[in-house]
C-alpha cells in the first residue's frame, strides 16, 4: 500500500521582475543580490490574480494530467499565507467551487514556508483515516503584496507561484510517502511575522505603521534557524528509517536562500548537488516553492520510479518538516 503522488501541476505568473529591475529603485545589484541569495528573477502576480486564481490553475493542471474529474477529489488543502479573505472563507472553499469538486471538504493550512508539508500530511492522515481517497494539496502565494518593495532585506527574496499536487492511496504500490516530521519554535514568532491586520493589531489606516504591514524578519535568526532545523530533519527523517546519504536521489528542500542549502550541505559534508535548487528564477514562493521544484524535477526527468526524495520546509511559525518518500 502506498499514499503517493499522483500528478503535479504549476501555475507561474508571466510579470518578471530581474535584479537588474530591482536594482533600479534600491542599493543593491544583480551581483550582490545573487551572491547573497541565489536568486536572479522572480515572477509577480497581475494586479487582478489572487491566492485562489493561481490555485484553481495549478489544480486544473494537476487534474488533467492525473485524467482525473474534480469531482473526484475529496478533500482541497490550500497551504498560504497570502489568502484571499481572513479565514471567512478560506481560500480552499474558493478553489472547490470554481474547480467544481462539490462536496469536498476544504480547508486552509497556515504554516508559512513549510506549509506544503504540513498539508501532505494532513492529506496523508485524511486517507489513512478513510476520510478521504483523493486529496488535493497546493501552496499558493502572492508574496508579492505583503513586501516592502524598499526594504532590500526581504524584497529581494521572494516570489509569486502555486503548486498541486494530488495525493491517493494505493495497495498495489509501495511506492509513495514513507516518514514525515512535523515540528515548530513558537519562541521565533516575533522573527519573521507580518504585525498588522490580524485581531491582536488591526489594520488601521491612520494608526498602523506602514512598515508593519509588510514582512518583518530578523535575517540572522532566521538563517541560523532554517540551516539548524534542515540538518536536524535530514538526519532525523534518514534515521527513522534507517536509511543513509546515498540512499538519497535528490533533496527537495523550500527555496528560501542558497547559503542555508550550502551550510546544511557543508554541516552534513554532502554534495550541494543532492539539494534540487530553482531559486534562481523563481526565488522563494514560500508554500508553493516544493511543488514547483518538483514539477521542474519531473519535467527535466530527473525522478525514476523507486527514488528516494526528502521535501524539507521551514518558515514563520517558527514552523520546521520534512517528508521522506519513495517516487
Amino acid at each position: 500500500m502506498g499514499i503517493y503522488i499522483v500528478s503535479i501541476g504549476v501555475h507561474i505568473p508571466e510579470k518578471i521582475i530581474t535584479n537588474d529591475d530591482l536594482s533600479e529603485t534600491l542599493d543593491t545589484s544583480d551581483e550582490w543580490i545573487y551572491s547573497h541569495t541565489g536568486i536572479k528573477r522572480r515572477h509577480i502576480a497581475g494586479e487582478h490574480e489572487f491566492a485562489s486564481d493561481m490555485a484553481v490553475s495549478a489544480a486544473q493542471k494537476a487534474l488533467e494530467k492525473a485524467s482525473m474529474a474534480a469531482t473526484d477529489i475529496d478533500m482541497i488543502i490550500v497551504a498560504t499565507s497570502t489568502p484571499d479573505y481572513l479565514g471567512y472563507p478560506s481560500t480552499a472553499s474558493l478553489v472547490q467551487d470554481r474547480i467544481g469538486a462539490k462536496p469536498a471538504a476544504a480547508l486552509d493550512v497556515s504554516a508559512a514556508c513549510s506549509g506544503f508539508v504540513y498539508g501532505l500530511e494532513t492529506a496523508r492522515g485524511m486517507i489513512l483515516g478513510k476520510t478521504a481517497k483523493n486529496v488535493l494539496v497546493i501552496g499558493s502565494e502572492i508574496n508579492s503584496r505583503i513586501l516592502n518593495w524598499k526594504d532590500r532585506n526581504t524584497c529581494v527574496l521572494f516570489g509569486d507561484g502555486a503548486g498541486a499536487v494530488i495525493l491517493s492511496e494505493d495497495v498495489h504500490i509501495s511506492s509513495g510517502i514513507m516518514k514525515t516530521i512535523l515540528k515548530a519554535e513558537g519562541d521565533g514568532s516575533d522573527s519573521l511575522m507580518i504585525k498588522a491586520g490580524g485581531i491582536r493589531y488591526p489594520f488601521d489606516s491612520e494608526g498602523t505603521a506602514p512598515d508593519d504591514r509588510y514582512i518583518y524578519m530578523d535575517g540572522r535568526r532566521v538563517y541560523n534557524f532554517a540551516v539548524r532545523a534542515n540538518t536536524e530533519l535530514i538526519k532525523d527523517l534518514l534515521a527513522s528509517e534507517n536509511l543513509s546519504y546515498s540512499d538519497l536521489k535528490y533533496i527537495v528542500p523550500h527555496q528560501a536562500n542558497i547559503r542555508i542549502i550550502q551550510a546544511a550541505a557543508a554541516r552534513l559534508k554532502l554534495p550541494e548537488s543532492l539539494f534540487f535548487s530553482n531559486m534562481e528564477e523563481y526565488a522563494n514562493t514560500s508554500a508553493a516553492s516544493i511543488p514547483i521544484a518538483l514539477n521542474e524535477m519531473v519535467n527535466k526527468n530527473l525522478l525514476s520510479r523507486g527514488d528516494i526524495l526528502m521535501f524539507l520546509g521551514f518558515g514563520a511559525g517558527l514552523t520546521y518538516g520534512g517528508t521522506l518518500l519513495r517516487w
